[in-house]
């Protein structure tokens, strides 16, 4: 049966060119490369201004424009640049007249400024001035109007500040690696109120004035109270051919250019959080969320940029030779961004290796939260489960047929009416014995929960919003309803403070799901999504908290609604890890969260572009993440079915979904084979799932992304960069391939360094860069191990993964050519927040073919909740460990292994099996006896 084709209703989203911002400023940059160097930008420093002190250097830039008599008149910009102790720098631009006294004729209801806090809401890393930066500038410099600042990490960064043409250009030892307004877009519209005759000729500094004062879309009017506010900055990444990042987009994950030509777009990327159901694949249309992160990578170093603006964005991407007859010369990476409004608040990151970059990241945005284990685990949800006994049937359905799985999930329709915090109760009669039922198994309940709040009279929460004046706001002070699903609705405004105190007694034990501590909860359509409004969103001209306009914030709200909820929950269960999925986000999510990729379709083109969404999330901090297994729309065959469950599998984040009107999708009812191999892909996960949690705690410190892409395990191979089809996962040296192709029997994987790799499943050997066939049936996930890591499973089959926690451990060793592994495991109690007080277990594996030991030894400092926490689990063993690609010569006379704990030593018998022509040899010790909690080691 032929799927649907799908596409997104486009002509309900905006293009560049119906974005008045946009089109003005695409054609601002037109004019700059139509006339080449004799392009002269209106904006220079003025080098009196410029002064140095304590790690920042600020000035003011100067906009020379005209005004209606036609007399010259200067705007003022002052700006910072400042060097921060993390070894980031931050350059943020901002308007005078707006930052002073009173504008005569403002609007009363608006703040004065420009929006300044997206960074508020995404920055939660110290943002102090590096006192040790350094201003070098020499005297022939300053005569020039050129600054020079030395900064970072042993003075190994500088940055070089021209004041005319205005430039600013970021060096790592000696090697220019970022310029800002390299082509001269840097742009920013000054406040002027809305003349009372729009002649065009009083606008000569301007090249479109149409919709600058009101602008209509789809018949929805925006009246710009503000009148125009872009701002604009090009940004260049010399010598870099390959950007990353920038999500929500269904496209490939090396960045494609947005200036038309053959494979290239010819709109910009958008961010602009929508509700963009059937969205289309290989495409740069605005999606659910927004995070303006860029890295550039190429042979030898990785940066990247943070643009913290919460408004309409767009990115123009383009790439360059400096001699297009140049052979062999690489090509740089030429990026213009361009905001409907706020301040030009963007950070610098200069790396030098992919892991310095997502560390920097994350030291200013915050790291991916630890979620608990059971959030690892297999999630079932479709639109809808329709009653307590169809939930319960579902959860036995998993035990009949042995497959585990952790969370059930509710969409709307078990609300009465779409008013959450309600109960159909013709169909839920009794939540919490339903919510007990599933406890039993240690099994969770998610209900979905979304900002629109149902307009109706006798529902205390709309009551309670609306009297307390907690929603979101139209232009002239009154309540802003629209539709969504309940029908006519407020929006929470989870900017006001007092909002998130009102959402939190929302969500309080005793008041919702009773006092049942196994809830979990969905946030969804938090863009926010308003099915009469503009886009499918709120009007931008509605008023938040702070006199904001929705504008101004709009890509923040759906971070700010699962900020409210998370305190929600932590307010509920104080020593608990909350869980909540978000759809909308922004950068600094990653904190509250996990995400998924949206309404996506049963279709083999859907499959094949969640990995590199799922990479473009990862490489810019959100690593929580996921897609709808199956398909959201539409009926997969059961092949497509499977073979999404293989992919799945290794999302960072593991649902299946659909849609009400698809038919039910259950791992059991695609019948045989198919639900023996689902069943064997979604207990390969749980297998895996301490690995997984350990990658996860890493990503929790240091931001290295749970799946990973070609170049950070390979940085210095160019040819990889492309490659987007394949990841590796998490710190096991898994190179995963997900089968994408109907009807495939094999596929080739890219093999992008010298290393040696074994299949996972056969111990076949692949070696030498290139691509390899590896034979891959619909039984067979293609998986090749990385020689010289360690991967740590447990075995035993549970209903869910909570239920695992002493379960046996088994090792899984796969040495590299010089035949040596290492590996790592942390261990906590997987549900509170006692880790954050030293409750953890973390140790280190190392094999060294030296002296042929396995050994185990602790990476934290001993302290009481360790050792309490050590001790509850000292009953957990290591019951296998499996060597792969061990030279077995000096074991075959002594088919036994001395093991070494706690003073104590004793022999162990082992099983070898020989190497072949192409396979590796394994070598497995059956029950060491010995325990995960100590010191130990093997002597092979």
């Amino acid at each position: 049966m032929a799927a649907p084709v799908l596409s997104a209703k486009k002509y309900l989203f905006k293009t560049c060119e119906q974005a008045s911002f946009c089109r003005r400023n695409r054609a601002y940059a037109d004019l700059a490369d139509s006339r080449g160097a004799a392009w002269d930008p209106p904006y220079v420093i003025d080098p009196s201004t410029v002064a140095f002190d304590s790690g920042v250097l600020q000035g003011t830039i100067v906009k020379t424009v005209t005004d209606s008599t036609g007399a010259p008149n200067n705007v003022e910009f002052p700006f910072q640049l400042v060097f921060l102790e993390s070894g980031s720098a931050r350059f943020v631009v901002d308007e005078k007249q707006r930052v002073e006294s009173p504008i005569p004729g403002f609007p009363e209801s608006l703040t004065q400024r420009r929006y300044n806090e997206a960074s508020k809401w995404a920055v939660t890393g110290d943002l102090t001035p590096d006192i040790g930066a350094v201003e070098s500038t020499t005297d022939d410099e300053r005569k020039s109007a050129v600054y020079r600042v030395r900064y970072g990490p042993d003075g190994h960064f500088e940055a070089i500040v021209q004041a005319k043409p205005l430039q600013i250009r970021f060096y790592r030892d000696g090697e220019p690696h970022v310029i800002l307004n390299d082509r001269g877009l840097f742009n920013m519209d000054q406040y002027r109120p809305k003349p009372t005759e729009m002649d065009e000729s009083k606008f000569e500094d301007e090249l479109d004035v149409k919709d600058m004062w009101e602008e209509n879309f789809g018949g929805k009017e925006d009246k710009k109270p503000k009148g125009p506010e872009s701002i604009a900055l090009d940004v260049t990444f010399p010598g870099y051919e390959h950007v990353f990042g920038i999500p929500e987009h269904a496209d490939q994950f090396s960045l494609r250019e947005t200036r038309g030509g053959d494979g290239n777009h010819d709109e910009p990327y958008r961010l602009f959080n929508v509700d963009i159901f059937e969205y289309e694949v290989n495409s740069p249309m605005a999606m659910y969320g927004a995070i303006p992160f860029m890295q550039a990578h190429k042979k030898g170093s990785s940066v990247a940029i943070f643009w913290a603006n919460g408004a309409e964005t767009w990115i123009d991407i383009t790439k360059t030779k400096p001699n297009p007859e140049a052979f062999g010369i690489r090509k740089s990476t030429q990026t213009h961004w361009i905001s409907e409004s706020g301040i030009i608040d963007v950070y610098i990151l200069l790396g030098p290796d992919p892991s310095s970059v997502y560390q920097q990241y994350g030291l200013l945005t915050g790291f991916t939260s630890l979620p608990p284990i059971y959030a690892l685990g297999y999630h079932q949800c479709r639109w809808n489960y329709n009653s307590e006994e169809d939930v319960l049937e579902v959860d036995a359905n998993f035990d009949s047929y042995d497959i585990p799985y952790d969370a059930i999930w509710l969409d709307i329709e078990y609300t009465d009416g779409k008013k959450y915090f309600t109960w159909l109760k013709s169909m839920f009669p009794t939540p919490e014995k339903m919510m007990q039922a599933l406890d039993k198994r240690k099994r969770k309940l998610v209900t979905i929960i979304d900002p629109h709040i149902k307009k109706e009279s006798g529902y205390k929460v709309y009551e309670g919003l609306s009297k307390n004046e907690l929603a979101l706001k139209t232009d002239n002070g009154e309540e802003f309803n629209g539709w969504c699903w309940p029908g006519e609705s407020a929006w929470i405004d989870t900017f006001n403070p007092k909002a998130v105190e009102y959402w939190k007694e929302q969500f309080k034990s005793g008041k919702y799901c009773g006092h049942e501590n196994n809830l979990l909860i969905w946030n969804d359509m938090n863009e926010p999504s308003v099915f009469n409004g503009p886009e499918v969103s709120a009007p931008r001209d509605t008023i938040h908290y702070g006199n904001w306009e929705h504008r101004d914030i709009h890509n923040i709200y759906g971070m700010t609604f699962v900020n409210a909820t998370v305190q929600a929950m932590q307010a509920r269960q104080p020593r608990q890890r909350p869980f909540v999925l978000t759809r909308s986000f922004f950068a600094g999510s990653q904190r509250l969260g996990a995400v998924w990729t949206g309404d996506n379709a049963a279709t083999w083109d859907y499959l094949r572009i969640v990995t590199p969404m799922l990479l473009s999330h990862s490489v810019a901090g959100f690593s929580f993440v996921g897609a709808d297994v199956g398909g959201f729309f539409g009926n997969p065959t059961s092949e497509l079915l499977t073979r999404w469950y293989q992919a799945g599998a290794f999302y960072p984040f593991f649902r299946g979904h659909a849609h009400i009107e698809s038919k039910r999708r259950e791992p059991w009812l695609p019948g045989e084979p198919y639900t023996s191999l689902i069943r064997t892909a979604i207990r390969m996960r749980y297998q895996l799932l301490p690995s997984i949690y350990t990658a996860f705690h890493r990503a929790s410190f240091d931001g290295v992304p749970i799946i990973r892409p070609l170049f950070l395990l390979a940085p210095d191979n160019e040819d990889a960069l492309g490659i987007d089809d394949q990841f590796f996962f998490g710190e096991t040296g898994l190179l995963v391939k997900p089968i994408v192709q109907e009807g495939a029997m094999s596929t080739e994987i890219y093999l992008p360094d010298e290393e040696i790799y074994y299949d996972y499943l056969d111990q076949t050997i692949y070696q030498g860069i290139g691509y390899k066939n590896i034979e891959a049936p619909l039984e067979k996930i293609p998986i090749l191990a990385r020689g010289g890591h360690i991967l740590v499973r447990r075995d035993r089959h549970r209903r869910s993964a909570t239920l695992m926690s002493h379960d046996p451990l088994t090792l899984v060793v796969h040495l590299d050519k010089t035949g040596d592994a290492a590996g790592v495991l942390y261990l906590d109690d997987g549900e509170t927040t006692s880790y954050s007080r030293g409750a953890y277990l973390y140790r280190f594996f190392i094999f060294n073919v030296q002296d042929n030991i396995l050994r185990s030894r602790s990476m934290q400092a001993s302290s009481a909740s360790n050792k309490s926490f050590e001790k509850s689990i000292d009953d957990v063993r290591i019951e296998k460990i499996i060597v792969v690609g061990m030279d077995t010569d000096k074991l075959k006379t002594n088919h036994a292994v001395e093991a070494f704990q706690d003073r104590k030593s004793w022999t162990t018998d082992i099983h070898i099996t020989e190497a072949t022509d192409r396979k590796a040899s394994v070598v497995t010790v059956r029950d060491p006896k010995i325990f995960v909690t100590g010191d130990w080691s093997i002597q092979f």
